[in-house]
């Protein structure tokens, strides 16, 4: 039986970007972003611009919003971010337009290879559809695919992909029904 080993812990070719990029992002994203401040939006989508997101227009984004390389973050028009959501974007996130994220949402693109005593890490990109949303304190996990207009309920986990136009709910999110009729 192997054991865990967190000394032999595996990155792989796994790279964020420069580490000066990532201080500055951090103090950035402190001040503007991760607070109560309400800062406004305009002000957020140009300093997410500067270092790299491509975010469209109409796009909301509320106070206490974690993001951790902007660089990795794609948002189409007139998608709103709601107050506690963490997009933790190690690899490519990317929004469609009039995509709702939730308040307390959570986009995960790395995991942890638990067969392997190193840990190594895992990513996998995320791409939430248009005119999807994803409802307060759920999770999207890595390389998962929300097709349009699905909807991940109140504290679900999407682990796999969702189909278009469903609605989906639970640990892991199954699928409950249509989302709008024909």
């Amino acid at each position: 039986m192997s054991r865990v080993s967190l000394k032999n812990y595996i990155a792989g070719d796994y790279d964020p970007g420069p580490g000066w990029k990532r201080l500055i992002w951090l103090v950035f994203s402190r001040v503007l972003f991760e607070t109560s401040i309400p800062w406004p939006g305009e002000l957020k989508v140009l300093i997410l611009r500067a270092f790299g997101a491509g975010i469209g227009d109409g796009v909301v984004i509320k106070p206490h919003v974690k993001i951790k390389y902007p660089w990795f973050l794609e948002i189409g028009d007139d998608s709103w971010i709601g107050e506690h959501s963490w997009i933790d974007n190690l690899v490519m996130v990317t929004l469609g337009e009039s995509v709702v994220i939730s308040q307390g949402a959570y986009l995960c693109t790395g995991n942890h290879d638990y067969r392997d005593p190193g840990f190594t890490l895992r990513v996998g990109v995320i791409r939430v559809e248009d005119g999807a949303w994803i409802a307060a304190n759920s999770t999207v996990c890595p390389g998962v695919v929300v097709a349009e207009s699905a909807i991940l309920s109140v504290g679900s986990v999407a682990s796999s992909n969702l189909e278009a136009n469903s609605i989906y709910r639970g640990n892991p999110a199954i699928k409950v029904r249509q989302r709008f009729s024909d």
